[in-house]
């Protein structure tokens, strides 16, 4: 299990990555910028997390201002490396939606 990226959540840190493993086990989670794009469109996004290492900038730029159009909690991470493990992924992502959230519902909804 990834840890590290810690976000205040009804008081109480809440792992970033965690959420993302606990929607991965038990809902569904796409990998991808133009899966994460997509998704945003289509208005079946529950939660867009990009990797703020990612080169070149432009790659994942347009994301937080989709998510912020749709209404779609988004969230930066620090690493490519660590948000592609948090998805089963033996490589790097660039950027995850959660389309269903199964248990990690709760924690998504506590972000918006």
């Amino acid at each position: 299990m990834i840890r590290g990226y810690y976000l205040l959540i009804n008081n109480k840190m809440t792992d970033i990555y965690q959420i993302i493993e606990k929607a991965r086990r038990t809902g569904k989670v796409e990998k991808g910028t133009n899966e994460v794009t997509k998704a945003i469109e289509r208005g079946t996004a529950k939660l867009v997390v990009y990797a703020g290492d990612v080169e070149p900038k432009e790659i994942v730029q347009h994301l937080p201002i989709l998510c912020k159009e749709k209404k779609v909690p988004c969230q930066e991470v620090d690493s490519k490396q660590k948000l592609g493990i948090a998805v089963g992924l033996p490589v790097s992502a660039s950027s995850i939606v959660v389309v269903e959230a199964g248990e990690a519902e709760k924690d998504i909804d506590s972000l918006k």
